[in-house]
């Protein structure tokens, strides 16, 4: 796919992406009795993100894109491990808390990879910068406070633990900027189709779960890989600030789906995770401010 020159149209596919991945949490919502199958997801989903993005590669370059993976060296390995925790700890959170506590933590990502970056990259990290993540540590906080139920907590932290996992991907693209990043998330749906396997074998577990279920985790591969592809076409033409904007579509719309009522779920947040929520966007929303005169280009090629 072509990357979108005029920003004009490369905006409204970025927001289609993040659109895209909003749907994530409703189609876990819909999953048979999803806390008792996490495993069989994973086998499934990883499969399926690993066969369409290879797929998507080869479409795009041929046989030539098997030699993306001589590149991956350690940043790939790294950035992949960490993407395929994220993603175990995502499915294991949203099962045990509220979408919206799940996806508030993941909307934290960017103060967490600024502070990885610091530590281990040694970037310089602004006044004004400190002040969005303690804005957004403090929301953090609210939310956790309000989360005392034992499976609950367990799924916040889980919900924290999901987003640094995205934070080392991230961290780890600007290690080595040269690391192909489609075929990093392509080794982490293997990573997690490897470690399925291992556990489903372990423990004697049925591969697959009803066909119901079996659908619902191939959709919701099919749907990260759909708004992957569009967000690379796209985002390599805004700037970083818009691009921190456009990605609370994915937040947002995840909230949104599991609440409204005619689609079936009607989850609504509590009081803490709609404060602590708010305490998030006002950091994000200064976050994306601050950082306007930083013209880089972010995207996943």
């Amino acid at each position: 796919m072509n990357e979108l020159k005029n920003p004009k149209f490369a905006i409204p596919v970025v927001l289609l992406a993040g659109i895209f991945w909003s749907f994530g949490p409703y189609i876990v919502r819909n999953i048979n009795d999803a806390h008792t199958v996490p495993w069989q997801y994973l086998f499934t989903r990883g499969l399926v993100i690993f066969a369409l993005l290879n797929f998507y590669l080869y479409l795009e370059e041929g046989l030539n894109f098997i030699s993306n993976y001589k590149k991956i060296g350690i940043s790939g390995i790294v950035g992949g491990t960490g993407l395929a925790i994220a993603m175990i700890t995502f499915i294991w959170s949203i099962t045990n808390t509220s979408a919206a506590i799940t996806l508030l933590c993941l909307a934290a990502m960017p103060f967490i990879t600024a502070l990885l970056g610091f530590l281990f990259l040694k970037e310089i990290i602004s006044t004004n910068v400190w002040i969005a993540i303690g804005i957004a540590t403090v929301g953090i906080i609210i939310m956790a406070l309000g989360n005392d139920e034992k499976n609950t907590f367990f799924g916040f932290v889980l919900g924290l633990t999901s987003s640094l996992g995205f934070s080392v991907f991230s961290v780890s693209l600007r290690w080595r900027k040269e690391t192909p990043k489609f075929t990093t998330v392509s080794i982490a749906g293997l990573i997690c189709f490897i470690v399925s396997l291992v556990v489903i074998i372990t423990k004697d577990i049925s591969f697959v779960s009803s066909s119901k279920n079996q659908a619902l985790f191939a959709v919701h591969g099919t749907v990260v890989c759909l708004g992957m592809i569009l967000y690379a076409s796209a985002s390599k033409n805004i700037p970083a600030a818009e691009l921190t904007l456009l990605s609370l579509t994915e937040v947002i719309g995840g909230i949104f789906w599991v609440w409204l009522p005619w689609l079936g779920i009607n989850e609504i947040p509590g009081t803490n995770t709609i404060i602590g929520g708010f305490l998030i966007f006002i950091a994000m929303f200064y976050y994306s401010l601050i950082i306007k005169s930083n013209r880089r280009f972010i995207a996943l090629n």
